[in-house]
């Protein structure tokens, strides 16, 4: 998906209007944040709804973090980042066999 869907995606997720768009280049600015900082994890994001969430999740987790004073990552995301990596590593073993 394009920046711009997730776009969408990322502010139904926080709760945001649609129409609210003076926010629009931070938000953008944490999806391709939230892209680098997946693919530092050793995920190689593809074009699908499951990547796609999970861009969106750690975006959320990204724009919600700022305003804790502890910020720790949501269980369901790093759960969602590891069951991605093992699910990438483990069809790499299998290619390989």
């Amino acid at each position: 998906m394009v920046d711009l869907e997730l776009l969408v995606f990322l502010k139904a997720n926080l709760e945001l209007p649609p129409n609210m768009t003076f926010q629009d280049d931070f938000l953008l600015q944490l999806i391709a944040t939230a892209r680098q900082m997946i693919t530092r994890e050793g995920i190689t994001l593809t074009d699908t709804a499951e990547d796609s969430s999970l861009v969106v999740m750690y975006a959320a987790y990204l724009y919600r973090k700022r305003a804790e004073s502890q910020p720790i990552m949501p269980r369901m995301l790093r759960y969602a980042l590891n069951n991605r990596v093992l699910s990438e590593k483990a069809k790499e073993d299998t290619e390989d066999v």
